[in-house]
């Protein structure tokens, strides 16, 4: 064997150059210089004690388990404070949604009339509540879900009462309105209806010259008293006289008449406020329709018949501030005797009450909507106590 290959083999086999190094035989003075540590450089050094929040093993020195690495760079109070912002945001929503119910059931018009389209719907906001909870529960922000109190406290106070059954004994009169459309494709069919509900008056809204005799056919076996004027028409059990059309519009829509009932003569008037619409432009145009309002609201303060009933299409619903007018001298018989919101509009998927039965001097026992007919509104009926 190579003397050189034996002279260049350490304790663990490994080739090293022969020949001294450093002064020594084979290049490792046991008796070097200590390093700065003051211990010598060919001694092992002791290893540093492990860090807080490690343990040592028998591998070496792990993380503590038990705690929980933080990976985002900003630690727990980084994260406490998301939330926190988080939550934040959500009370803020839900204080601004209390807020603008508050105030849009109080205030007037505005521009372009946006209050008034916002008091249509103003019951709608309520389904923020419900989102606004799942969202604060979502985030885990206290906060935020104690906010949420504030939308849900004021929706109770402006609609809670209309939840409950106002609903009393069966009262001497009972009224039914309907807007029938005038595109009505079974106008019969619409009648036998309306007779079948048992009611002492029917208060009829866009009737048409092609429409008006298949009512006056279908509802003569029931009702043989009624008066038309113009598209608005009353069908009694009752004697009808003194007749009259209200100049609410440059054509007749509105229909006053004395129905001589067994507690005493009522004041009946049909209307049919003039229709609203809504466009980026002009807003929710109802100048027409609050000019008409006006004109009907002067009619029946005027009514010298102590028992008064208006019936109709209004366009408009009672939050409906540019009604009041009319609305704010009269008891709605759905919020005085009725269950729930009695939506009307549209018959497939009712969102707005715009047709109401409205009265002075005599008090609702009842009062709720009829199933739907070929009409694109649903009729509503109410039983009155004279």
């Amino acid at each position: 064997m190579d003397a050189r290959a034996i002279r260049g083999a350490g304790p663990d086999g490994a080739r090293r150059r022969s020949g001294p190094r450093s002064g020594t035989a084979h290049g490792t003075d046991p008796r070097a210089a200590p390093d700065r540590s003051g211990a010598p450089t060919g001694a092992a050094r002791p290893a540093p004690p492990p860090a807080p929040g490690r343990r040592e093993t028998d591998a070496g020195t792990t993380a503590n388990p038990t705690r929980k690495a933080d990976t985002t760079g900003h630690g727990d109070g980084a994260r406490g404070g998301t939330a926190t912002r988080r939550g934040r945001r959500t009370a803020a929503v839900a204080a601004a949604t209390a807020t603008v119910m508050l105030v849009a059931a109080v205030s007037p018009s505005g521009p372009g009339n946006l209050f008034g389209l916002l008091q249509t719907f103003l019951p709608w906001l309520g389904l923020g509540v419900p989102a606004l909870l799942a969202l604060a529960a979502i985030r885990r922000a206290p906060l935020a879900a104690v906010a949420v109190l504030l939308p849900a406290a004021a929706w109770c106070l402006l609609f809670g009462g209309l939840l409950t059954d106002k609903h009393a004994d069966d009262g001497d009169v009972t009224v039914v309105s309907h807007n029938v459309h005038d595109g009505n494709p079974d106008p019969r069919g619409t009648a036998h209806d309306l007779a079948a509900s048992g009611a002492g008056l029917l208060a009829l809204q866009e009737l048409t010259s092609r429409t008006t005799p298949a009512y006056e056919k279908a509802l003569a076996g029931d009702y043989p008293y009624h008066v038309v004027r113009g598209t608005v028409g009353v069908w009694s059990t009752y004697p009808l006289r003194d007749p009259e059309p209200v100049e609410i519009m440059p054509w007749t829509r509105a229909l006053r008449v004395t129905a001589d009932t067994p507690k005493g003569p009522l004041a009946v008037y049909v209307a049919h406020l003039a229709s609203v619409r809504v466009s980026l432009g002009g807003g929710f145009a109802t100048q027409r329709r609050d000019e008409a309002a006006a004109k009907l609201a002067e009619a029946v303060r005027a009514e010298p018949l102590p028992r008064v009933v208006v019936a109709g299409d209004l366009n408009g619903t009672p939050d409906d501030t540019s009604l009041r007018p009319l609305t704010g001298h009269l008891r709605s018989a759905q919020r005085t005797a009725g269950q729930g919101f009695g939506f009307t509009w549209p018959a497939a998927f009712p969102v707005a009450r715009i047709d109401q039965i409205l009265v002075r001097g005599v008090t609702p026992t009842a009062s709720s909507t009829l199933p739907r007919t070929s009409s694109d509104h649903l009729p509503v009926t109410a039983s009155l106590r004279l």
